[in-house]
């Protein structure tokens, strides 16, 4: 292997299922250049998945890409980033043993708390308060459950996190993390790019110990060497049973058949029809007394928390209908019908013009 990538005779050696040799490790470094792949590419699956996730959550492109993996120490990433970052550490609860941490900086931290808060992420907060950091830490915990999903297919094995400890630390003042390793220790550091549309593009740390590393890569060679489960064979034709031997006869003489012209005509079958369903009608009835709410909505909107204390009598609240856009009908809260606001004797009502398909309000049932 030369500059991390594998020569074609380890690639030919993998695919005849044979070991490869690892290059020799650096001086200082824990790492195999094989391992540092396997790693590099757990990573770029797995925050393929995150990025999608994040990017459900803020309505915003999300890229993380470009894993660089490496050996490092607590103290020298201290010293290298002297930055406040929030850091999310996570537990494996099953399938491997051990800590991961996620380390993003506050401030890109505080352009996704503004994006889940509803803001366009152009005047983020200068800091993370109690309000702030839960709502980031919902967007890291779907993205670390995300995660935990893709190694689960990836391992071929069941991997379950606990609850993420989201915390904000300062690099260059905190204390050691002591929950997974300090000082001098060894850490494998992956290092991503991190882009969200035109607000971030900054990096992302995933910091792991060298046992926890090891065992990610373990996992994921059992996996790739794991022979698949070959499908059945088809099952041969059997031959015919033979009679036994009888003594010698003559060939019995082929019969002559006598070709008879015989009629032809289409094939006719019954008309179809629709098989009745017993009992529904009669059943139905039992809950036709049964009240539903009826609601019309008008149009909606999303407002900050300081928009909504600044509301005045005589502000206009600005809603996502146009004028003239058919209104919702919702019973019991689920959009059935659209319509149009009409006057009824000083009386507002709405005058349906649309009923909602089954497949339309299926895909409304969040």
């Amino acid at each position: 292997m030369s500059d991390g990538f594998l020569s074609q005779e380890e690639i030919d050696a993998l695919l005849r299922g044979e070991p490869v040799a690892a290059s020799p490790s650096p001086a200082g470094q824990d790492l195999s250049d094989i391992e540092k792949d396997a790693l590099g590419e757990i990573g770029n699956i797995s925050m393929g998945t995150a990025a999608t996730t994040l990017s459900v959550l803020l309505g915003r492109r999300v890229s993380i890409t470009t894993p660089k993996v490496s050996i490092t120490s607590l103290n020298e990433i201290k010293r290298q980033y002297p930055l406040p970052y929030l850091v999310i550490e996570v537990g494996y609860t099953q399938g491997l043993l051990g800590t991961n941490i996620l380390a993003v900086r506050e401030q890109d931290a505080l352009i996704i708390a503004d994006l889940m808060m509803g803001g366009d992420g152009t005047n983020p907060p200068t800091e993370l308060n109690e309000l702030y950091m839960s709502a980031v830490s919902e967007s890291m915990n779907q993205m670390m459950g995300s995660t935990a999903t893709s190694i689960s297919t990836m391992f071929k094995k069941k991997v379950d996190i606990a609850p993420p400890k989201v915390n904000l630390l300062d690099f260059a003042v905190d204390p050691n993390i002591d929950s997974i390793v300090s000082g001098d220790d060894s850490l494998v550091r992956v290092s991503f790019r991190m882009e969200v549309e035109d607000l971030i593009d900054s990096e992302l740390m995933q910091i792991l110990p060298i046992n926890v590393a090891r065992e990610m890569v373990e996992n994921l060679l059992n996996a790739v060497q794991t022979p698949t489960a070959a499908a059945p064979a088809a099952p041969q034709p059997t031959a015919a049973p033979q009679p036994a031997p009888a003594a010698a006869q003559p060939a019995p003489q082929p019969k002559q058949q006598s070709v008879q012209n015989v009629a032809v005509q289409p094939v006719q079958f019954a008309a179809l029809k629709p098989a009745g369903m017993p009992g529904v009608d009669a059943n139905i009835g039992l809950i036709m007394d049964v009240p539903l709410q009826i609601t019309v909505e008008l149009g909606r909107t999303r407002k900050l928390i300081r928009d909504i204390l600044e509301l005045t009598p005589g502000s206009v609240v600005e809603l996502d209908k146009l004028a003239g856009e058919p209104v919702d009908v919702l019973v019991n809260g689920k959009l059935i019908a659209k319509g149009e606001v009409v006057v009824i004797d000083e009386n507002f009502g709405v005058r349906i013009t649309d009923i909602i398909t089954p497949l339309e309000r299926a895909s409304h049932l969040q």
